[in-house]
């Protein structure tokens, strides 16, 4: 944009016939190159207090908003149906989102509304903790080396202690944090791997409680509250994020068995949401915030994670996370500890954008599709050709890509930094790292369900 400064009239004549014969002569540029001034440069995001957030608070501090002209406030919301509902009314123009929130808004899973992301916000960062008296039961069936328990710790070795709570007609309850999202997959997925089920949702009986042919009953909990709960003796385990594991370790209430890493090697995590009407009424906008989180992404991983400490300061604050510094940095700085005093590096614990993390791939939204299909949140079979529609519809890379090449433009980052546009499909190699040996291939989401023996697949209708 040109700001005419001068008070000369011939000066300023000057500049106006340059600047016209600038846009008569390379049009086709300015379109191309120029995202041009936000529609809205006042915006609230949601978020809930947890390390994942990460991206929303250091685009804040370092001022990569301000540098887009974005003037945003960032609110802590009390759960996920709560941050959810605040987008789709409009109180929230975006928000960090489960990643199976979008998906399931937009088929109509719980509530109907088209929820889009442009921009995915970092790869693993959960974990599973059980009990202090279930890790007793456990630890004597686990494999040893050198005195400490060898991981991946699989839930073979919970299915024992499982049992015994059957014989003597005590359910076992284990907590996660909402019905569509990672830690529910996860949880189901590490416990289905170990021959356990975790139950079924069918919403066409109008039961939606996730617990039908369940051996382990799987209910909801707010994040923040999942130790308080557990040390409560009310859950015997749960699946969260970050710092809610390291808490239990921090506080001697329970032991974090195995991390999401452990259960699908990078796997994608939580998501930037936004309503479709926002990105379609505001695209100018849109593209900004993601260069911004971009920006504030690659400041994360940058240097081997050199920034993290600073990084755990911030999120410690009541404002954002606010738990203390050593809790988050347990697992934050590339270190997670499992039972007190074992701690390990997992340098990939929280990744925010190495592998390309931060693209919206199409197969990321197959896998979280898939499993609302294995576990009945989709109730009847779907065409492969519908799990890519529904992909294609929620998640958005020409609106990541177009603030990629921006950057590029400008300096700020390198065309190594993305994927090759001119190539990529939207869809990830198959992928094999999984605890059970399945492999992934999102071009055949039907076939991905064949393959596991405790899941609907097929015709199967509940």
């Amino acid at each position: 944009m040109f700001y005419l400064q001068s008070s000369s009239p011939c000066r300023r004549f000057r500049m106006l016939a340059l600047w016209f014969l600038c846009s008569l002569l390379a049009p086709v540029a300015i379109a191309a190159d120029d995202i041009g001034e936000p529609e809205k440069d006042e915006l609230k995001f949601g978020f809930i207090k947890l390390t994942d957030m990460a991206p929303l608070a250091i685009a804040y501090e370092k001022g990569y908003f301000e540098d887009e002209g974005l003037y945003v406030t960032l609110e802590a919301q009390a759960n996920w149906k709560v941050l959810l509902d605040g987008v789709i009314d409009g109180q929230l123009d975006g928000a960090h989102m489960l990643a199976g929130q979008p998906l399931a808004a937009t088929i109509g899973y719980g509530t109907k509304a088209h929820i889009v992301t442009p921009f995915s916000m970092d790869l693993n960062g959960n974990g599973i903790t059980v009990s202090n008296e279930v890790w007793e039961a456990m630890k004597p069936l686990l494999p040893m080396e050198d005195g400490k328990p060898v991981h991946p710790i699989k839930a073979d070795y919970l299915k024992p202690v499982i049992k015994q709570y059957a014989d003597e007609g005590k359910p076992f309850k284990m907590g996660m944090v909402f019905p569509v999202s990672t830690h529910n997959y996860e949880l189901r997925y590490w416990l289905a791997a170990g021959g356990i089920h975790p139950g079924y949702y069918a919403p066409l009986k109008g039961d939606t409680s996730g617990l039908v042919d369940a051996e382990a009953l799987l209910s909801v909990t707010p994040p923040p509250q999942m130790p308080a709960t557990l040390e409560a003796g009310t859950i015997d385990g749960y699946c969260v994020g970050e710092p809610w594991n390291q808490q239990a370790v921090i506080k001697g209430i329970g032991v974090p068995v195995i991390t999401d890493y452990e259960i699908w090697k990078n796997n994608p995590e939580k998501v930037f949401g936004m309503s479709k009407a926002f990105t379609e009424k505001y695209p100018n906008t849109t593209v900004l915030v993601i260069k911004a989180l971009l920006r504030a992404a690659k400041w994360l991983d940058d240097n081997n994670n050199a920034n993290r400490p600073e990084a755990v300061e911030i999120l410690s604050r009541s404002e954002y996370v606010g738990a203390d510094y050593e809790v988050i940095a347990n697992s934050m700085t590339g270190t997670f500890e499992y039972e007190k005093g074992d701690k390990r590096d997992v340098p990939d614990f929280n990744v925010f954008f190495r592998y390309f993390a931060t693209y919206p791939y199409y197969s990321d939204a197959v896998w979280y599709l898939t499993q609302m299909r294995r576990w009945g949140q989709i109730p009847e079979p779907e065409s492969d050709d519908w799990y890519f529609d529904v992909a294609r519809s929620v998640y958005l890379p020409d609106i990541y890509q177009r603030a990629a090449q921006a950057l590029i433009k400008e300096g700020r980052m390198s065309a190594s930094d993305f994927p090759d546009f001119a190539t990529e499909s939207g869809f990830r190699p198959a992928q094999s790292e999984f605890i059970d040996g399945i492999t992934f291939d999102g071009t055949k989401p039907n076939e991905y369900l064949e393959q596991f023996p405790i899941g609907l697949k097929g015709g199967d209708v509940l």
